[in-house]
């Protein structure tokens, strides 16, 4: 059981009956529950509902799509979602990215690359896979410049200004921050942030360093937060701090 004695429960909205069956069933050897529902409005108004730890989304839905549904559950939650997407579907993977997406797979997958991938994204929203809220809270804050982070609570702070991030965008976020004046190459992001290996043409996490930067803004002085190192990867830079190179 991967969280021993918590059962994290998932949301999976799909409309093929038969690859839910499956799931609910394979994944339910894992130790999560898994509840299935086949139409996007009722699947909307359940991840909303604030008893799921965790949505799985398929982009092709009859009705409502998966990405309405998305973008309806980032109006009310950040609730981790993780779309499934046509295998070669380039586009929607980014555009499902750059609605808030935590994550995506490609259909057909693997159902262990699959559970790896709710793991991953579990371990973001439970640190330490799976710690009570009382050990979180025992989790000390820091701040950079005038950003501050909140482990315990996962919320982040531009100045007063809590700043509504996503659990990817909070971890990338803190392993940034932790790393300050330091380049982090996106290999060693992807790992981080991500729990998975960076492979070719993997984007992910370009995506997400993209909606971070726009959600934090611009330093005080108007300077760039985050910079981009060619072929490198990202930096977090201080607002005195000059440290960088060309960026792409």
């Amino acid at each position: 059981m991967f969280f021993g004695k918590i059962m994290s429960r998932i949301l999976l909205i799909d409309d093929d009956i038969d690859l839910c069956e499956l799931l609910c069933e394979y994944l339910a050897s894992e130790g999560l529950t898994v509840e299935a529902v086949h139409e996007g409005e009722e699947g909307a108004h359940r991840a909303l509902s604030g008893e799921y730890a965790l949505v799985i989304l398929d982009v092709m839905l009859p009705g409502m799509s998966g990405f309405d549904v998305l973008r309806r559950i980032r109006v009310g939650s950040n609730l981790p979602v993780l779309m499934l997407t046509a295998r070669g579907d380039d586009i929607d993977r980014i555009v499902g990215l750059e609605m808030g997406a935590d994550d995506y797979m490609p259909k057909p997958f693997n159902s262990r690359e699959l559970t790896a991938r709710i793991r991953a994204i579990l371990r973001r929203t439970l640190p330490e896979g799976g710690e009570t809220p009382a050990k979180r809270s025992s989790v000390s804050k820091f701040d950079v410049g005038d950003v501050e982070l909140d482990p315990s609570t996962l919320e982040a702070f531009r100045g007063k200004e809590l700043v509504d991030l996503t659990s990817v965008e909070f971890k990338l976020l803190e392993v940034l921050l932790r790393n300050t004046g330091v380049v982090v190459s996106r290999e060693d992001l992807t790992k981080e942030v991500l729990g998975r290996k960076l492979t070719a043409y993997d984007r992910s996490i370009d995506v997400h360093v993209s909606r971070l930067r726009k959600k934090l803004g611009p330093a005080v002085n108007g300077a760039e937060r985050i910079r981009s190192i060619r072929n490198t990867g990202y930096i977090y830079i201080l607002q005195n701090d000059r440290t960088g190179g060309a960026g792409a």
